[in-house]
């Protein structure tokens, strides 16, 4: 066997376009800086933004369930929940039945937020140029790999 064809192809996988990451990577990156014109409108990140959007569904929630949901850490979760806290966005609170849970709750400052931020989507939807088939199987692909992780 040839060994320059054997090196070769060893070294396939070390290509940049034979990495799945990659596309995820720069897509997840390019949809992040679609999202900022429309965030900084209204004064908050992308991670702020994912963060509120589930406290405009549960109103109140424990820290570490909201960063099972949102794929983050506590050394990043905290920092963004100060963030939203000084605001006035959120409230952080012990909770009373176990002091090691803290709960965050959404204001009414930040409930008046959800309003100005429902365009937002729509928005976005005008910068991903996917027709609605293809959106909805990515989404269902990138969720089962993210289902896939958690296994």
């Amino acid at each position: 066997m040839d060994n320059r064809y054997v090196e070769t192809d060893r070294y396939n996988a070390l290509k940049l376009d034979n990495q799945l990451c990659f596309p995820l990577y720069a897509c997840s990156k390019e949809i992040v800086r679609r999202y900022k014109p429309f965030l900084d409108e209204l004064g908050i990140t992308y991670t702020q933004y994912i963060t509120l959007m589930v406290l405009w569904e549960e109103k109140n929630v424990n820290v570490k369930e909201l960063g099972s949901r949102l794929f983050l850490d506590s050394g990043t979760l905290t920092p963004v929940l100060k963030r939203l806290e000084q605001k006035g966005l959120i409230s952080r609170q012990r909770d009373s039945r176990d002091e090691r849970n803290l709960i965050v709750s959404i204001t009414d400052e930040g409930e008046a937020l959800k309003e100005r931020a429902v365009e937002v989507p729509y928005k976005m939807a005008g910068c991903v140029k996917l027709d609605r088939d293809d959106a909805g199987e990515l989404y269902r692909i990138l969720k089962l790999l993210l289902q896939k992780f958690g296994e």
